[in-house]
């Protein structure tokens, strides 16, 4: 195996471990008991997935810059994340207590959100050229969610699968009990995981940098709030990070309360997958056409649009769906940017 297709396969499983749990399980946590579900309040699944989430976005640069990635083989300790990660997740889908979802779910965000920095040190460290390559590279990451999100549906929530004009383009009708199956979701995710860990050791090798990142660093970065620009930035950030997760937080919900099957969520929002791939490809020319301001605007716009969409409650269902498709304007021209 060449060194770009091993790359590019690590980028795959390590956001195809990500597309397959994280469409549906707010559906799952928020649906009742009797559907299947586990009956979790609209607090208590924010803390499970919004709370769980942010420690371990906090905790990622300490984990990957300071530790990791000065002390180890960058391979060998994104191996030990996703591969301890995969049986936490594993043995998440067995748990019906609030509790437990809690402490597992931070758990797993500690593990995981470290891996999308190493994943990017992995690849940086084995391309001649980042600015060209690297897309290329990352986007097998986008193309391992949606197959996650079509491949988990379509094998465990559906039966008799026949051929369709309209996206997913192979459907079924839905199994007994598909809410419950929804828990398998994490299950799905799981394997991925573990095999991500075995996979990491046939990564090229990437030794520690020792001399690469200062002790605590993080202090010098907090220097930069000296720039009123950045601060703008950061607090800017910020908000949209909040409204970034609330999508992932109830937009499953949402649209099941629309009308779209169970089976269904995973798919729907992979459309934003899709118009990901194409904002990203076309990002570069539009910083050069417009400037960083701008695009940044237009990134923060697609992120009004979509919610004033999913507000109108007279439109059609097909154009809240299709809505979707402004994920990839709020993530390639604010995040990516």
């Amino acid at each position: 195996m060449t060194k770009n297709f091993r790359l590019g396969s690590m980028m795959f499983l390590q956001y195809a471990l990500w597309g397959a749990w994280l469409p549906v399980t707010a559906r799952y946590l928020s649906a009742t008991v009797s559907e299947g579900g586990l009956g979790f309040s609209g607090s208590q699944i924010g803390m499970t997935l919004g709370l769980a989430g942010s420690i371990g976005a906090v905790a990622a640069p300490f984990i990957a810059g300071q530790f990791a990635d000065r002390y180890f083989s960058t391979e060998r300790i994104l191996a030990f994340l996703v591969f301890t990660g995969g049986l936490v997740k594993w043995y998440t889908s067995y748990q019906t207590s609030y509790s437990a979802w809690l402490y597992l779910s931070i758990l797993y965000s500690i593990l995981y959100m470290p891996t999308l920095a190493l994943s990017n040190s992995i690849t940086f460290s084995h391309i001649e050229d980042g600015e060209k390559s690297f897309p290329k590279i990352r986007v097998w990451g986008t193309i391992g969610w949606i197959v996650a999100s079509w491949a988990f549906p379509m094998i465990w929530l559906q039966q008799e699968l026949s051929f369709q004009l309209m996206p997913p383009f192979i459907s079924g009708p839905e199994v007994p009990n598909v809410t419950a199956r929804l828990a398998d979701a994490l299950k799905f995710s799981g394997i991925i995981s573990m095999m991500y860990g075995v996979f990491c050791f046939m990564l090229p090798h990437t030794p520690p940098k020792q001399d690469a990142v200062e002790k605590l660093a993080f202090k010098k970065a907090f220097e930069l709030f000296n720039y009123s620009s950045f601060t703008v930035l950061v607090l800017a950030s910020l908000a949209v990070s909040i409204i970034h997760q609330i999508y992932f937080l109830q937009t499953g919900p949402f649209l099941v309360h629309i009308g779209i099957k169970d089976s269904q969520i995973g798919p729907a929002m992979t459309i934003g997958q899709f118009a990901e791939i194409l904002t990203m490809a076309y990002l570069g020319y539009f910083l050069k056409r417009l400037g960083f301001k701008k695009v940044i605007f237009i990134g923060v716009l697609a992120y009004f649009a979509r919610y004033a969409i999913f507000g109108t409650v007279m439109l059609p269902v097909w154009v809240m769906v299709l809505s979707q498709a402004f994920h990839g304007f709020c993530y390639a021209f604010f995040f990516a940017a």
